[in-house]
């Protein structure tokens, strides 16, 4: 049987431990929304510039955290055509850091041939979605 002591101290780590888990998930959740915001806006400012004849300059990639992709789980591979890479599987990492790192590939039309090259990206990074995996190389 847990002293009172002991109760009140169970209490206090599984507190602290759901407050560190909801925080770092609501975090994320506003990073995610903040980064889509601040793409829309850049294509929304492109389209309206284009239309009034101001700038033809294509929209600026926006700037993506390094940790959207660093905090994957990526795995060594070895293909024959591209050689080595790494791939970070769904089933192998958080969802919400998979789904967010997978968005932004998508959004920008990332394939194998066509990779990703953020301006705060370290690495360059493209994905298929046959086998819902991103890489990087």
């Amino acid at each position: 049987m847990l002293s009172e002591d002991d109760i009140q101290l169970v209490k206090q780590i599984v507190k602290e431990t759901l407050y560190e888990i909801l925080e770092a998930e609501f975090y994320d959740g506003v990073f995610s929304l903040l980064d889509a915001v601040e793409g829309g806006i850049a294509a929304f400012k492109h389209q309206l510039g284009v239309k009034k004849g101001v700038s033809a300059e294509p929209p600026k990639t926006v700037a993506v955290r390094e940790e959207t992709f660093a905090c994957l789980k990526f795995e060594p591979q070895k293909g024959i055509r591209i050689g080595e890479f790494e791939v970070a599987y769904k089933e192998n990492n958080l969802p919400e850091h998979w789904n967010h790192a997978f968005n932004i590939l998508k959004q920008a039309n990332a394939t194998i041939k066509n990779r990703y090259h953020g301006r705060a990206i370290s690495t360059a990074i493209g994905f298929t979605v046959k086998g819902e995996s991103s890489d990087r190389s």
